[in-house]
């Protein structure tokens, strides 16, 4: 370790006598990000990332502490007050897995992922953990196997119509079309007796590029692990449900947490599934339930194949080590900005979190830097290096619960940062601060094209949409914003990062930013190969995209310390409210329109004459048809949502001229208001999750989903939450609205 650190010590080579000339305490904002900007460095990057992939990095791996205390010791060099804190979590890691083929015949498919030649790292494999699935439900079954698509909702429909229960069945559903999680609880739910889940190559594989390591694709004997957490419901701790997992804390059982699951699930690659499905009979499967794989497709579910499922796994708790920096503010030292990027993954993680966190780290070495030259920021920096994302937000999830009262008061804004790669930006987040991250983007220059980043992505989004590409372009929104030159939309926030617990928990507004979509890599995620050779040949060649990510989060965090207050534009907001108050309505006017096309279709016998012998099915379930719903009290905070918005921005663009007092106390109104989009009754059946305007779908899993309670109420066909959600969720849009009016009259 000491020599570790030695080493990683030499990598602080940049100095800083560059910045001394003129220092940054009384250079102009322009200048301290120029200032910044040279102090980011892909070799650093480069260096650390190999450092700390070079062993497996999953929760409680020796090299996975070593990580922490690699970045706790520097942290500490560049000059923040760094320490770590621990939490005692619920963290299962397989014991033994067992896959077997047992008809027609028996053959041994699952284990370990086998090394290539041309990446060193995939045969280092000691104190690795094989393909697993954490927090699935420990088993041993033997049982026919039921080819389920995706294993979604819509796909349990389609078995049921031609009459296929996979009750006391494995199903066998390939990734995609829903988050993992979703696919073991849907099939426990349908009575499944155990869960295996592919990657098929028309989603992950040869159908999107050359497998590794001729390219980056997933090989054939390439696994996806990953969490079935039911995170849905809320991540963290399954034991500690809204508070954090410290010692003496008050523990739920394993077999009382609702987001563990009950059945054995595994992930297996496309090359084991491969022997199964050649097997399996009934009808033939066709359409988009069909999948890449070079063989007519079968739903199965009959005695002709079946397979032995068996997991056990090692229930004990583990510890999480969250670093955790800070640099305090001058003027407004509690006020925070905080930043933050996971170390732990399932192998060695190189892409999957480690490009994102050395990004992290070159920014605070060059904040370092600025600091030692005399420069401080207004308001506190928090750099957070979390434990535990992979599994379920752990530590993210664990330190937000422990410190929630505290941040609810201090914490402004929260950015956050993965796995990144190359190619173009992606942002998503709090909408009001949509102006904002466009400005930064206009700022940082694209090192391919030499134009800005922003100027790269409305390309990107007009060459798509002239090509029919799906995808961002399909939002006619984006398109229009390209085509202008205006402000790229933010995506809506669901879950899959670290932001999850400050914005769906407290309210804080988040960002998550990255860039990709050029590289040849996807095709590593959560295997063995997502390793320093993978990233450096095929995801982000040089970390060049690594340097681009710090130089843009470094311009988030800087404006957002030092401004007079964190660049909100709540029109952004307002807008982007009134379309999804439009998108609900659509919803329960299009779905009633196809209940009652149902009603009529059944009633002329279409299903059943339009069924192929070869394929019998019935029709659909009538599932009645979906009521008006009053929407007029969610018009109508929208409405005046986007009226108050607009004085407030109007007033913000007077405030250098108020005098002190009268802009310190319309500063202190807007500072939380996004904290006002929280109702603490939660969502339906889900209280953790409390913001009323985004949250992870039930069914979706990372997807989000916006207007949640009323959005998820229609489409569930729970009407009668949908009539209370529109009810709360006005309450909480006007409660914003009158803030906006509170700190415009400030003016007056």
């Amino acid at each position: 370790m000491i020599a570790r650190l030695l080493a990683s010590a030499a990598l602080l080579s940049l100095p800083v006598a560059s910045l001394a000339q003129t220092s940054p305490a009384t250079m102009d904002a322009t200048a301290r990000e120029h200032a910044f900007d040279t102090q980011i460095s892909s070799a650093d990057q480069l260096a650390w990332l190999k450092d700390m992939s070079s062993a497996p990095n999953h929760v409680g791996s020796p090299h996975n502490l070593a990580n922490a205390e690699l970045q706790l010791a520097l942290f500490k060099q560049w000059g923040w007050d760094a320490r770590i804190e621990t939490f005692e979590v619920l963290y299962p890691t397989p014991i033994s897995t067992t896959l077997e083929l047992i008809a027609p015949e028996r053959a041994t498919l699952g284990g370990q992922e086998p090394a290539v030649a041309e990446d060193p790292s995939s045969a280092n494999l000691r104190g690795a953990l094989p393909p697993y699935v954490a927090y699935q439900g420990d088993g041993d079954v033997t049982a026919p196997v039921v080819y389920v698509n995706y294993g979604m909702p819509d796909d349990y429909d389609a078995l049921a119509a031609r009459g296929i229960s996979v009750k006391g069945k494995i199903v066998l559903a390939r990734y995609g079309g829903g988050w993992r999680g979703l696919k073991p609880k849907l099939a426990q739910e349908h009575g499944a007796a155990g869960c295996l889940i592919y990657s098929d190559p028309a989603d992950d594989g040869y159908g999107e590029r050359d497998p590794f390591p001729r390219g980056g694709g997933r090989p054939e004997a390439g696994v996806q692990r990953g969490s079935v957490q039911d995170m849905t419901q809320y991540p963290g701790d399954p034991l500690t449900p809204g508070i954090a997992a410290t010692p003496g804390a008050r523990r739920l059982t394993r077999a009382t947490a609702p987001t563990i699951l009950k059945i054995p699930a595994l992930p297996i690659s496309y090359g084991d599934a491969t022997k199964i499905m050649t097997r399996l009979e009934g009808p033939v499967v066709g359409g988009k339930e069909r999948g890449g794989l070079p063989l007519a497709y079968h739903w199965g579910g009959t005695d002709a194949v079946k397979v032995h499922l068996a997991v056990r796994s090692d229930w004990s708790m583990k510890t999480l080590h969250d670093v955790i920096a800070i640099m305090p503010g001058k003027t407004r030292p509690d006020e925070w900005v905080v930043r933050g990027n996971h170390h732990d993954g399932w192998v060695f993680g190189a892409s999957d979190p480690l490009t994102g966190q050395v990004a992290l780290m070159s920014e605070a070495k060059a904040l370092g830097a600025l600091a030692r030259t005399g420069w401080r920021p207004d308001r506190t920096i928090v750099y957070a290096s979390w434990d535990g994302e992979e599994p379920g937000l752990l530590g993210s999830t664990e330190w937000v619960e422990a410190h929630a009262d505290e941040l609810a008061r201090k914490a402004v804004l929260y950015i956050n940062t993965d796995g990144n790669g190359r190619g173009f930006l992606n942002a998503e987040g709090s909408h009001d601060l949509q102006h904002f991250v466009n400005a930064a983007a206009r700022d940082v220059t694209d090192p391919q094209t030499s134009v800005s980043v922003l100027d790269r992505l409305q390309a990107h989004v007009r060459a798509d949409a002239y090509a029919g590409q799906t995808g961002r372009t399909d939002n006619a929104t984006a398109l229009a914003a390209a085509r202008s030159g205006g402000d790229m939309p933010l995506g809506a926030l669901g879950s899959g990062s670290d932001y999850s617990a400050f914005l769906q928990h407290l309210g804080i507004p988040s960002l998550d930013i990255g860039f990709g979509g050029e590289g040849g890599g996807g095709g590593s995620y959560h295997s063995i190969y997502d390793s320093f050779y993978h990233v450096t040949r095929f995801d982000d060649p040089g970390l060049v995209y690594g340097a681009v990510l710090s130089k843009m989060v470094g311009r988030l965090v800087l404006r957002a310390a030092d401004g007079a207050r964190v660049p909100a534009r709540y029109g952004d907001f307002a807008t982007t409210v009134s379309r999804y108050v439009a998108d609900v309505k659509m919803l329960a006017a299009d779905q009633r329109e196809k209940d009652r096309a149902l009603r009529d279709l059944a009633r002329a016998d279409v299903f059943k004459l339009a069924s192929s012998p070869d394929d019998p099915t019935t029709a659909p379930a009538d599932r009645g048809v979906t009521p008006l719903i009053d929407m007029l009290a969610l018009e109508d905070a929208a409405d005046r949502l986007g009226r108050s918005a607009r004085a407030a921005d109007a007033a913000v663009e007077r405030m250098a001229a108020l005098p002190p007092a009268t802009r310190a106390r319309m500063l202190a109104l807007l500072r939380n208001v996004d904290q006002l989009l929280i109702d603490q009754r939660g969502l339906p059946g889900r209280p953790w999750f409390r913001n009323l305007v985004y949250a992870p779908g039930t069914l979706t899993g990372y997807g989000a989903k916006t207007l949640p309670g009323v959005r998820e109420a229609i489409e569930q066909r729970r009407f009668a939450d949908a009539t209370t959600y529109v009810a709360r969720t006005a309450a909480v849009l006007n409660a914003y609205a009158d803030r906006l009016d509170a700190a415009a009259d400030a003016v007056k």
